[in-house]
């Protein structure tokens, strides 16, 4: 995770006092403050912009942190209203939906989103469940077969 990665790595932790905004960004996603996440995210892409060699690529780096806070905020649930989590982000309701739906349709974000009760629900991809319920259905499909055999065979 984040802590092993970065949090955690001496050479990180050497040059974080000289970039406090990075620090900033980083913290807060590792201690899940996503309000401060968002702000700080908006002042490292600013000065990004200014950076000769890095501002061809704010758009993506934007991107991908939001779904990497977004996917981090949504592993802890089942499902969240989007209220709720719009108050995590300090985010509009409107804009947090807008965001999810591309991130969504793009297949970034393993989740649906209710519009009429106001709910964000994820789609975990469980292993053992999908197998489960393949070997309901191929059981099933089985016993079908073997009482179609049994009534032609007690014909």
């Amino acid at each position: 995770g984040i802590n092993a990665k970065y949090m955690g790595n001496s050479e990180v932790l050497s040059v974080l006092p000289q970039l406090t905004d990075i620090g900033n960004l980083l913290s807060s996603l590792y201690q899940c403050q996503y309000d401060r996440f968002f702000s700080s995210l908006a002042v490292v892409c600013e000065g990004m912009r200014r950076n000769v060699w890095l501002h061809q690529h704010v758009s993506y780096f934007y991107r991908e942190l939001r779904v990497l806070a977004f996917r981090q905020f949504l592993a802890s649930y089942r499902s969240v209203t989007l209220e709720r989590m719009a108050a995590a982000f300090a985010l509009p309701v409107g804009l947090l939906d807008q965001q999810l739906c591309c991130f969504i349709a793009a297949g970034r974000l393993q989740c649906k989103i209710d519009k009429v009760g106001g709910q964000v629900v994820t789609a975990r991809s469980d292993v053992k469940n999908t197998n489960y319920q393949a070997l309901l259905k191929n059981g099933d499909l089985l016993l079908n077969k073997i009482q179609k055999l049994a009534r032609v065979v007690g014909t």
